[in-house]
């Protein structure tokens, strides 16, 4: 009880938490926390996203700083799961975020009960002065999948700090909508568990603001534990979301681990 007790202290933390890029996130589906996913009760995820350019001319091109997250269920009950997360995100001038993510599996209120989730990400550690990071996204998610096996859809809502979720023109744009879907292909086994080789998916996260993006890819996984995502990212608006026009989307390599 008194491991339960100290999570449950850090996750109200988070939640009262309150470079803008959408990297410091909880589960995600591919680009945004659309996902109705939560890490299990003791089980660690460490995630590393690269966010890269292909080609392009003199000033269409970089690299984006690269995000390695940390990520712990803490919560020992099957009804109701609980994940929370540190993010480094380099070379930042403030690299340190936290994220937290609340919710119940599908099936758990009762038979066909959607999964609901509520969350906070991209709480970050400088909340004053132009450089702040304190985005503390807000959001919830419903996720259900979809009968005769067509993979899982996921939707939602966020709202986030409005002195900075602002479009290009510094108008406040702080609010929008998530949808996400996955697929999976190829079963396989490791033991007793079940699991796919191979998994489509796909998001957008609405905003003409920093974490306004949308994305699709394959994730190739080698072990149940161990995968590979990769595939483009555009923004809605690129000027909003990292201070330069030119370069339009990026291409994502994320490796995730579960131990």
């Amino acid at each position: 009880m008194k491991k339960v007790a100290a999570a449950l202290a850090v996750a109200a933390i988070l939640f009262a938490g309150g470079w803008n890029l959408a990297f410091a996130t909880p589960s995600t589906t591919y680009w945004s926390p659309a996902t109705s996913d939560i890490q299990s009760y003791g089980v660690w995820h460490i995630g590393i996203d690269n966010y890269y350019t292909l080609g392009g001319d003199a000033g269409k091109t970089g690299d984006l700083p690269t995000d390695i997250g940390l990520t712990v269920g803490v919560l020992p009950f099957e009804k109701l799961q609980l994940e929370v997360g540190i993010d480094l995100l380099e070379p930042a001038t403030e690299p340190v975020y936290f994220n937290a993510k609340l919710g119940t599996p599908e099936n758990s209120l009762f038979e066909g009960s959607p999964a609901l989730n509520i969350g906070i990400y991209n709480v970050g550690t400088k909340r004053d002065g132009a450089a702040r990071t304190d985005q503390d996204i807000m959001h919830v998610m419903v996720g259900k999948t979809i009968p005769m096996n067509f993979g899982r859809l996921h939707v939602g809502g966020y709202m986030g700090n409005d002195k900075i979720l602002v479009d290009k023109n510094g108008k406040k744009d702080n609010t929008g909508f998530m949808i996400g879907y996955d697929k999976g292909f190829l079963p396989a086994k490791d033991g007793k568990d079940e699991y796919n080789k191979w998994v489509f998916a796909a998001d957008y996260q609405s905003g003409n603001n920093a974490v306004g993006a949308g994305g699709f890819g394959i994730y190739h996984y080698f072990t149940k534990d161990i995968s590979l995502l990769t595939g483009p990212v555009w923004f809605n608006d690129s000027k909003a979301a990292i201070g330069n026009s030119d370069i339009k989307w990026v291409w994502t390599t994320q490796l995730d681990i579960n131990f």
